[in-house]
């Protein structure tokens, strides 16, 4: 059984809205909710990130549970990966394809219990991905449930989170591993705690049931003030994972791209005995490799490449490809983007041009990400 509505046509608010209008915060909608875009100045969020901690509502994200002995099964079938081997406890990053290869949505797949899989999707995909997900489990022993009206989700990403995250949970936060949860409480109130997240920086991720997000909120700001803690919004999280190199689906990913163009041909798994949705088109395209794939940009000028943006071969004067996202990068200093290009185009060091409202600019490709914090 599957239960999901389409986007209203009224922007949803989180249970943290009010939270947010007395810090301050801008307003977007996105994907159907109205979310904080900033606070304040979104580059001080930004590096309040990289350098101590940010503290995000990530409520409008989509939670998918699937539920029984057949739950494992029907995600190696609806998935590119593999979801039946993830240990319990832990996560891994998938993508769920069309027949044609092309990327519906890209996912976080946590398996909570033997037969207990939680799928963590993107707002605007949700409504897509959950009846998708529950037709490919026809035949399975399996309930999918769409989930995201009993979820909030808080995300404290920084090098100062497992810090200011410790003193408030029973679970022993320095032994969690990357990519793993577990249940347990946070400031008292029950919570899936996850060490994932989507900044480039170590951090976690705090499920919690809708009522209980002002008093999770409330303890993790008051822990973190002293470690300089910050409200972020969208729009620093959007210029963390771009330096990250980590793709936004709309941008980098969508129906018309496979993750081989994407450079995450590594999620798939092609000799799954059972086969899965996508899997002749997908090996057809790996065999015969992507006609374009995507890089990283650097401007040589101040001015900051878009999406949309056409980027030209300097050699030619062709249009050659398109930038998905791009943006001042504060860590580096310098404009950055991500673009597709042809494969021959693709090595890092090659000079390519952007067309900025007319204007040439010079940029050159170099390898993803263009940050790390293990570098």
């Amino acid at each position: 059984m599957t239960t999901s509505s389409a986007t209203p046509a009224v922007p949803r608010l989180t249970p943290l809205h009010d939270v947010h209008s007395a810090l301050g915060a801008s307003f977007t909608d996105f994907a159907g909710w109205q979310m904080p875009v900033r606070y304040g100045s979104e580059t001080a969020e930004h590096r309040a990130v990289r350098t101590t901690a940010g503290l995000f509502d990530l409520t409008h994200m989509g939670e998918i549970e699937l539920v029984g002995p057949g739950a494992g099964a029907a995600l190696d079938f609806a998935l590119v990966g593999r979801p039946s081997a993830i240990g319990v406890g832990r996560a891994r990053y998938s993508m769920i394809c069309a027949e044609d290869g092309g990327i519906i949505d890209d996912l976080v797949v946590y398996r909570l219990a033997d037969e207990h899989y939680l799928v963590v999707a993107n707002a605007s995909n949700v409504a897509v991905v959950a009846p998708e997900l529950a037709a490919r489990a026809e035949g399975h022993d399996v309930t999918v449930t769409d989930t995201s009206a009993d979820w909030a989700l808080l995300a404290v990403q920084g090098p100062a989170s497992a810090e200011i995250l410790a003193p408030l949970t029973d679970l022993d936060v320095p032994s969690l591993k990357y990519y793993a949860i577990d249940a347990g409480t946070v400031a008292g109130i029950d919570v899936l705690l996850a060490r994932t997240g989507y900044t480039g920086e170590d951090g976690f991720e705090v499920y919690c049931r809708p009522g209980d997000a002002g008093a999770v909120w409330a303890a993790l700001q008051q822990a973190g003030e002293p470690h300089g803690l910050v409200p972020a919004g969208l729009a620093c999280r959007d210029t963390l994972r771009l330096e990250a190199g980590m793709p936004l689906y709309g941008h980098e990913l969508d129906r018309d791209t496979t993750p081989y163009e994407a450079n995450l041909g590594r999620v798939v798994v092609l000799d799954k005995p059972d086969g899965f949705v996508g899997q002749a088109a997908l090996a057809k395209r790996k065999e015969e490799g992507p006609q374009r794939v995507l890089v990283g940009l650097v401007s040589t000028g101040r001015r900051s490449p878009r999406a949309g943006y056409p980027v030209v071969d300097p050699a030619t004067g062709a249009e050659v490809g398109v930038v998905t996202s791009g943006s001042p990068s504060p860590t580096l200093e310098r404009p950055i983007a991500m673009a597709y290009v042809p494969p021959t185009l693709a090595a890092p060091g090659t000079r390519l041009q952007v067309s900025l409202r007319g204007t040439l600019e010079d940029a050159d490709v170099v390898e993803l990400p263009f940050y790390s914090r293990t570098r």
